[in-house]
């Protein structure tokens, strides 16, 4: 009876073992890949985004990412903000037709940016670091796929650069994406308010304007005559009385 106790309760534990390993991921590290944040922005507008990329080497860092930028949605105006023991390079490419930025004609956009870390600023095991980046006018399309290298400094790299399927599952090594939503109508294009034409009730209201500026001058009037009364009256009180 003990002996089948013992084996019943090895038994329970492995299946524990098992199940844990195949719901909780034990096998093997969770996958953290590069993204974009925020995940969206307006089509039109300008967008200040940072990719975030974790380390997920337990013995390397981080020491340089790349970033591509569609082909298919040519951003004219990039600009990236300075990320501390980082240096940035800046490759453009030929566009055609030329990218309107301000009113002006642009012929090169953006293609790819190289981050590279100095010294020992890589990203540690443990850790992720942002890479700020404004950019726009962004293109009329509904998403722009910024393929992305990251390279350890153990030699290894991660290539994330597997565009996204509608209705499929999430690839092993995504591409950071950003949805671009269409920009809401300008409140200027609502039609101006027509003029409101006279009513009645106007018509009205500047009679009896009329007749209070008519009843004003009156009174006015009778106040004057009051005044000359009283003079003619006071003046006849001054003057003596003839003796008949």
């Amino acid at each position: 009876m003990t002996r089948l106790r013992r084996t019943a309760t090895a038994a329970t534990a492995l299946a524990f073992t098992a199940v844990a390993t195949a719901v909780l991921g034990f096998a093997g590290p969770a996958s953290a890949h590069v993204t974009v944040n925020p995940k969206e922005a307006t089509q039109g507008g300008y967008a200040r985004v940072a990719f975030r990329v974790p380390n997920e080497s337990d013995t390397a860092s981080t020491t340089k990412v790349e970033v591509v930028l569609p082909e298919n949605a040519p951003v004219g105006s990039v600009s990236t903000m300075p990320v501390p023991g980082w240096t940035v390079a800046v490759e453009k490419r030929k566009v055609d037709p030329p990218i309107e930025v301000h009113g002006s004609p642009i012929t090169e956009a953006v293609a790819k940016l190289t981050w590279t870390a100095t010294g020992d600023a890589g990203v540690k095991p443990g850790q992720f670091q942002e890479f700020p980046v404004s950019m726009g006018p962004l293109p009329q399309v509904n998403t722009m796929v910024f393929k992305t290298v990251q390279t350890y400094s153990d030699g290894n790299v991660s290539r994330w650069i597997e565009e996204p399927t509608p209705g499929a599952e999430e690839p092993e090594h995504p591409a950071p994406v950003l949805t671009l939503t269409a920009a809401s109508p300008s409140a200027s294009a609502a039609p101006a308010a027509a003029p409101v034409a006279a009513t009645d009730d106007d018509d009205d209201d500047e009679g009896e304007g009329a007749a209070v500026g008519l009843g004003v001058a009156g009174l006015v009037a009778g106040l004057a005559g009051l005044v000359l009364g009283g003079l003619a009256f006071a003046r006849t009180r001054r003057e003596p009385v003839a003796k008949s």
